[in-house]
């Protein structure tokens, strides 16, 4: 009997999970058939160039413009979406017991508002996620985003950041924000291995059922990062060139000018 209320109440606290996950599949076919065609670098140009949100020098660890860079191909919203995370000169991202939340070197690091917006969601309803071995992930997520934000930057330009820390969220929603305005903090909340900040510019407010769009930087110092491959050994693949857009990818250590 202890057996099975034990795994009633895995699969009753898992359910919002797995209703997400069973929306991500559908959207991707419903999104192709709404957003026809769906944004591309060749086709679409968004109205707002973009800052980074985390400050401070940080590596791209998923992204890019082509599918063989892309942070999820299949999963629309995700297609221009970006990972980023602290490396220092031996590839690594943590000093220390790789177990604790603390030896990360971009956790509780400041997240900023990549331009001016309206904010239009908070979510701020998740611990962080403990880290587990094997580079798994924390069971017993609520929400495959964690703590998250999305801001309306213009019509059909949503950003959304996510994995937020818990508590950490320094805006509310209906708020007017302006570009580097202090945002969170880099948490570990959601469906992740390790602390990290995911970034993406979305066509609606819905983080499922939008389409993502190519994100136009502005104003970057972007240097290739030193031992990279000790962290991925992910092969990198030539990015396409734009003279229109600044684009990043993985493996860059990207910054904000100052």
């Amino acid at each position: 009997m202890i057996i099975l209320a034990i795994c009633h109440f895995r699969s009753t606290y898992k359910l919002p999970l797995t209703f997400q996950s069973i929306a991500q599949l559908c959207s991707m076919f419903i999104i192709p058939m709404i957003d026809n065609p769906v944004p591309s670098i060749e086709n679409h140009q968004g109205k707002v160039k973009y800052s980074l949100p985390p400050k401070g020098n940080w590596v791209v660890v998923n992204g890019g413009i082509t599918k063989a860079l892309s942070h999820s191909w299949s999963i629309n919203s995700q297609r221009y979406a970006y990972d980023f995370i602290k490396l220092d000169e031996n590839g690594k991202s943590y000093a220390g017991d790789e177990m604790n939340l603390d030896s990360y070197y971009c956790y509780e690091e400041e997240i900023l508002a990549p331009a001016d917006g309206l904010v239009v969601k908070v979510y701020d309803h998740q611990k962080d996620s403990a880290i587990m071995k094997n580079n798994g992930t924390d069971p017993l997520i609520k929400n495959l985003a964690g703590n998250h934000i999305i801001i309306k930057h213009d019509d059909n330009e949503y950003s959304f950041l996510a994995h937020l820390k818990h508590n950490s969220i320094a805006v509310k929603e209906n708020e007017r924000v302006k570009r580097g305005q202090k945002l969170a903090l880099c948490g570990n909340s959601g469906n992740t291995t390790e602390p990290h900040l995911h970034f993406q510019i979305q066509y609606r407010k819905s983080f499922i059922f939008s389409s993502g769009i190519p994100i136009c930087f502005k104003d970057l110092q972007i240097t290739v990062t030193i031992n990279y491959d000790k962290y991925d050994s992910r092969d990198l693949s030539e990015e396409k060139n734009c003279d229109r857009c600044q684009y990043i990818h993985r493996g860059q250590t990207v910054s904000n000018k100052l």
